[in-house]
């Protein structure tokens, strides 16, 4: 059964004619609820220790600063003040339309590493402290910028250089924003492809490494070396993103969403789920609800 709150869709400022929206805001506090747009958006936080930010199935408490990419559609998300205590809190938001980069320049070679920023950006992109430091200043002078072709320039460069940060940091399982993940790798990309259509089943290491031709042992150093995970932490973290999207879609039990998401034992997917997402499955549905609006 389908759950009925839903996210609030957000009709953004943003205007066909134009290239990007930007708001440069002074805040006492963040009291927008979750919501969803299609736009592109990177947001820029300073000044809030204590912030909650929830993007997709992830949720962190931030420092004094937070630079955050989503370019996944409809992926939901909201900064909320939760144990935030500063009274001066500087928030900068940039909306860009999909289409920015107009045809196929975006296919360009020189274009190569924004084309991968944006694609990992659609489960949400934490940039890392030396990134922001990088950027702040350029961003700090971007709404004052009276030139509007020097401003999307601006922006164009801001972009190149976050792109360059490859240790930024996805935040939402790609399950839970409804993301393919695609790797450079045409064997991992098989074997992540029939993980995603049986995630549901058992799945053992001799069935994927049969798939892609090798022995077992080799197969679980080449995909360890490729994903940067072991192959029971991926499968774990497809069902659990799979879980939590149920848990926020559906009115299904928590064992009924453990069992059709492929794990075999109550208590151990409510373990699972605690150690990765530091709540129990019951907490993540609450704690979810809460921030829905209807629209």
């Amino acid at each position: 059964m389908e759950n009925q709150n839903y996210i609030m869709h957000e009709i953004t400022p943003l205007s066909e004619r134009d290239c990007f929206y930007i708001a440069d805001r002074t805040k006492t506090e963040f009291n927008y609820p979750m919501h969803r747009h299609h736009e592109y958006e990177l947001n820029f936080v300073a000044h809030a220790p204590g912030v909650r930010r929830v993007v997709g199935d992830s949720a962190e408490v931030i420092g004094e600063y937070d630079l955050v990419l989503i370019t996944g559609k409809d992926l939901e998300h909201v900064w909320e003040h939760h144990e935030c205590i500063s009274s001066c809190i500087r928030e900068i938001t940039i909306q860009f339309s999909p289409d920015l980069f107009f045809g196929n320049l975006l296919q360009k070679n020189q274009f190569a590493s924004i084309r991968t920023m944006l694609e990992r950006a659609q489960c949400g992109l934490s940039f890392p402290m030396e990134a922001i430091l990088k950027v702040f200043n350029r961003l700090d002078h971007l709404a004052s910028e009276k030139e509007g072709f020097l401003a999307v320039m601006e922006f164009m460069r801001i972009l190149y250089d976050l792109s360059l940060y490859s240790d930024a940091r996805q935040l939402s399982s790609s399950s839970f924003a409804k993301i393919e993940t695609v790797n450079e790798s045409r064997r991992v990309q098989r074997v992540q492809r029939y993980i995603s259509t049986h995630f549901q089943e058992e799945i053992r290491l001799g069935q994927l490494s049969d798939l892609v031709g090798m022995t077992p042992v080799a197969f679980s150093r080449f995909f360890r070396m490729r994903t940067g995970k072991t192959l029971s932490e991926y499968i774990i973290d497809i069902r659990l993103g799979y879980a939590t999207r149920m848990l926020v879609d559906t009115s299904k039990t928590i064992a009924e969403i453990c069992y059709d998401c492929g794990f075999n034992n109550l208590s151990n997917f409510n373990r699972l789920f605690k150690r990765k997402k530091n709540c129990s499955p019951k907490e993540f549905r609450d704690n979810y609800h809460k921030k829905k609006n209807l629209v």
